[in-house]
């Protein structure tokens, strides 16, 4: 296995989707347009690419200063374990940085605190959340 990782790297709606879709066991939308809102509203996106295939995303959307968030980091079962999340991560960090980023979050679900802060380097902080 030889992953490419490309910060920016082009993408279809449908790989993004189909692979979103599978890590997040929900059904593809192939109405959801991931292109448009992500050049509109994201300081970047980091695409994992196998021989071609797209197995691994991660979004960095932006407040346009220097706060950078990591959303819908996903990849591909058939990768998973191998560390690829991990670089996903490591290249939106580098980028959010070379941007002038001073703070990168990220929020995500208990199953997952190993992964952000062990394998990823965050460090735990106080946050709040309203779900709307």
């Amino acid at each position: 296995m030889t992953v490419n990782y490309l910060w920016r790297g082009e993408f279809t709606n449908a790989e993004v989707e189909t692979l979103h879709a599978a890590g997040f066991d929900r059904p593809v939308n192939d109405a959801n347009d991931w292109w448009t809102p992500l050049n509109r509203h994201s300081l970047g996106w980091v695409c994992a690419r196998d021989d071609g295939r797209l197995v691994g995303f991660v979004n960095v959307a932006w407040d346009g200063g220097v706060h950078a968030f990591v959303l819908d980091t996903v990849v591909a079962a058939t990768v998973g374990r191998r560390g690829v999340g991990t670089e996903l991560v490591a290249v939106a960090t580098d980028n959010a940085r070379a941007a002038g980023c001073e703070w990168l979050h990220v929020d995500f679900e208990p199953h997952l605190r190993s992964f952000y802060f062990d394998a990823c380097g965050f460090r735990p902080t106080d946050a709040g959340l309203i779900q709307l």
